[in-house]
């Protein structure tokens, strides 16, 4: 059932508002969001929202039926609440642009997130990498993985696994588990050969996914590989994009050192899932065991996120702190954010430019739009919006940022750090990138990473000497400083 929208909450007027009201409120946003005058994504995807609200509101006849639908129907209730918090409650007057972020946190309602005690169904894809270099212990651990898997799926949950290497094979194609130990046995049959071509395995899974596709379930495909793809990226990550709008999202697991993490990050990325390293195959069971259970107690699914700054604004960065530290991209009307989970918030950092400031006054800055799908009601397309504005001042006090921001910003400073050193290193500037990598190793220490810090310290002094990083170094820097913002503390809901 798609949820019965708030059209007066998208314009910014109360259900009183009278029409002179209702056209008023049209032309401001016209003003800040039409695509005339505002190309960003974000502006262009919530422009046809508000368009949409206004061509309700502004006709009688058409706003007679909405009110009425309102008092038959009801609006759903806060299912979710949106909070921006500023890296600065005011904003000095100044001739020159600044930098302004933003934490955006989206955090289940506990009175109705309380109420769903079920577990939601899963409809579950796993595409496994059998290429030769699994052969091993890293093909039996996956192994082993998908067997507990079997064990600790619901009734109503439905499974598919899918073996590739370069070709894919559906070891045990889209069922609900009736003869656990049967499907086992036909997982423990799976033998490793062939080269990489991830395109097969996920074409494949999605196959599976799509038998079952269900708006209440979540529906999601997990690739564990630990090689590179050979010339199918694109195909992938196009894959990637048209699924996303099926509502199936992608979480990928590299195993190893031998694989292609900005690939397997981008691939995560245009759906909303997750990205993430395994360095030992004992950690795989672990690892895949946790994702499951975290997939089945989504709130929230197929949640979306759309920013949209004022035209003389400019969105630079997006990056998603909890649950599953990721760039996000900027070019997009919605970026996808995955599942909200019952007990547990997402958060998102955004880095604003904010343009010259010349006079004191308040001002709009960017309308924060989420949408997702509640499952416990079979809502589609629930949607809240928060329209965020600051004040401009030439009183604007000299303060630090929230603690939150402070904390979240430290733990991401260092991510960038190894990010800076990776870019020098990819434009030949050895000495750069050593310099980089020695900082971050100070840096680590500094905040209690020893660990890393003896890693980071490595790899400036082989970057030295051979102008190279090693690849274990490389993504053990890359996802144990990712890692590190998981350490944030969560929002509180008060």
């Amino acid at each position: 059932m798609k949820a019965l929208q708030d059209y007066y909450a998208m314009l910014g007027v109360s259900p009183e508002a009278t029409p002179e009201d209702i056209k008023v409120a049209y032309r401001r946003a016209a003003r800040r969001f039409h695509p005339d005058t505002n190309a960003n994504p974000g502006a262009v995807a919530q422009f046809r929202d508000i368009a949409e609200a206004y061509e309700v509101l502004n006709n009688p006849s058409a706003r007679a039926e909405y009110n009425l639908a309102i008092r038959q129907r009801g609006l759903p209730p806060p299912y979710f609440d949106i909070r921006v918090t500023p890296s600065k409650r005011a904003l000095r007057r100044l001739p020159e642009p600044q930098v302004l972020y933003l934490l955006v946190e989206i955090i289940p309602n506990e009175r109705y997130a309380e109420q769903d005690q079920r577990q939601v169904p899963l409809n579950l894809a796993l595409v496994i990498d059998r290429s030769t270099s699994m052969k091993g212990p890293r093909l039996e651990r996956v192994k082993q993985a998908a067997h507990r898997i079997i064990e600790n799926l619901n009734p109503d949950d439905i499974l598919s696994v899918i073996s590739f290497s370069d070709r894919a094979e559906v070891v045990v194609p889209a069922t609900t588990i009736d003869e656990p130990a049967t499907l086992k046995a036909v997982v423990s049959t799976m033998q490793a050969n062939g080269g990489t071509e991830i395109f097969q395995g996920l074409q494949a899974g999605v196959k599976q996914l799509e038998q079952s596709l269900n708006p209440k379930s979540v529906n999601h495909l997990i690739l564990l590989t630990d090689g590179h793809t050979y010339g199918d990226e694109e195909k992938c990550l196009r894959l990637a994009e048209e699924i996303s709008q099926q509502g199936i999202g992608i979480s990928t697991v590299g195993i190893g050192q031998e694989w292609n993490d900005v690939f397997l990050d981008k691939l995560a990325s245009k759906t909303g899932g997750s990205s993430t390293y395994i360095n030992a195959p004992s950690a795989i069971v672990r690892f895949l065991n946790e994702r499951v259970r975290s997939l089945g107690a989504a709130y929230v699914e197929r949640l979306r996120l759309s920013v949209a700054p004022d035209s003389d604004v400019v969105l630079e960065d997006a990056f998603r702190l909890v649950p599953h530290p990721q760039p996000l991209p900027t070019d997009k009307e919605y970026i996808p954010l995955g599942s909200l989970e019952k007990n547990k918030s997402i958060s998102v950092i955004l880095q604003i430019q904010m343009p010259a400031l010349p006079e004191n006054r308040f001002r709009t800055v960017a309308r924060i739009d989420i949408t997702g799908d509640i499952l416990q009601d079979g809502y589609r397309g629930y949607k809240v919006v928060s329209d965020f504005s600051i004040e401009v001042s030439d009183e604007a006090p000299q303060e630090n940022p929230p603690t939150a921001i402070l904390n979240a910003l430290g733990k991401l400073t260092l991510y960038r750090m190894q990010e800076k050193a990776m870019e020098a290193l990819s434009t030949g500037d050895v000495r750069e990138a050593t310099r980089r990598l020695e900082n971050l190793a100070t840096r680590l220490l500094e905040n209690g990473q020893e660990s890393l810090a003896r890693a980071a310290l490595a790899e400036a002094r082989r970057v030295a000497r051979t102008a190279m990083l090693s690849d274990e170094g490389q993504k053990a820097l890359k996802y144990g400083t990712r890692a590190l913002l998981l350490e944030l503390p969560p929002p509180s809901t008060k």
